[in-house]
């Protein structure tokens, strides 16, 4: 690993925001970030992370390499949860291994977009198409955790495929990439034009904003999390590690740009929580939310913006 990438990565001002967060939990400040600020900045870089893959889709051309990148996006949302279910129930209830599966078979659109912004800083493109790859791997990790636990568990609720398909699409951060996206690539050029500075010279600074609050949130979590033991932590480090990993490698079969395999390698590595636990809540009643979520959070997610990323990257370059 280049350990100028690695040090760059760890001196980038929106990671220091995330452990300032974490720092200010654990001094007991009173540091906070409003609930509907940090909604407005949640629903502000989803919007604008899909409209810029809308309007980069919207210059280029349909081709193969887009309909093979979509069809590996949800390949992977439906494998990772499938292996790691069967892992997880050897020591999780069935409800717990579920929703723990689904979250690391979806996606976090905020890894996503600190992604974005690390490549960025290296100098280094990638296709708008992308960002659909990653809204339509939000979905499948969502019913496969649903249906496996319903195959598993006996007294567990039956529920319709359909209303859990309908409520992982129709979720407030699934619907706002997809339609950002969607309206970044019909809209006018030149009418974009104008919304620029909002979605593109101001990205930075919300984000860092945001990842100050997520650092907040993470700071609150990990101690109860510890109840858990080595197995949850353990998972939670190695998971993202091995998706990533062999996404990195696994990529350069549908793609060989750099900027590409370095997002499929992310979105693999990512767990979710913001679109799984909303849609666990429903689903999954039983699944304990205090064992996922910091999984995902609080581990899984300072893990690829620290280390994760620049091993991806090492990875990818090493097998060009």
């Amino acid at each position: 690993m280049d350990l100028h990438i690695l040090i760059s990565n760890l001196t980038n001002p929106t990671l220091l925001f995330f452990v300032l967060g974490i720092i200010a939990t654990k001094v007991k400040s009173d540091l906070e970030i409003p609930d509907s600020t940090s909604k407005f900045l949640s629903l502000y870089l989803l919007f604008s992370i899909g409209f810029k893959g809308g309007q980069e889709l919207a210059h280029g051309q349909f081709t193969a390499e887009i309909v093979w990148s979509l069809l590996f996006g949800l390949v992977i949302s439906a494998i990772v949860p499938l292996y790691l279910f069967f892992l997880l129930k050897t020591r999780f209830s069935v409800s717990d291994a579920g929703a723990t599966a689904a979250s690391y078979g979806s996606v976090s659109a905020v890894t996503f977009v600190a992604a974005s912004t690390f490549l960025e800083s290296q100098k280094i493109n990638f296709g708008g198409h992308m960002v659909a790859v990653m809204a339509l791997m939000e979905s499948p990790a969502i019913v496969m955790g649903v249906v496996l636990v319903q195959l598993y568990e006996s007294d567990q609720q039956k529920l319709q495929l359909g209303s859990v398909v309908k409520h992982s699409f129709t979720n407030g951060s699934v619907l706002m990439i997809l339609g950002s996206l969607v309206i970044g690539l019909v809209a006018d050029l030149k009418q974009a034009e104008g919304i620029k500075p909002f979605t593109t010279d101001i990205f930075k600074g919300f984000l860092a904003i945001f990842l100050l609050e997520m650092g907040m949130v993470t700071g609150k979590k990990l101690s109860s999390f510890a109840t858990y033991g080595k197995f949850a932590t353990g998972m939670a480090l190695l998971v993202p590690l091995l998706n990533g990993c062999v996404v990195a490698w696994a990529s350069g079969l549908v793609t060989q740009e750099v900027g590409n395999r370095f997002m499929f390698a992310i979105l693999a590595a990512s767990a979710s929580y913001i679109a799984v636990p909303a849609a666990m809540r429903i689903a999954l009643p039983k699944a304990n939310p205090g064992l996922y979520i910091p999984m995902a959070l609080g581990i899984t997610f300072p893990l690829n913006i620290t280390i994760g990323m620049p091993l991806y990257l090492t990875i990818i370059d090493a097998t060009l």
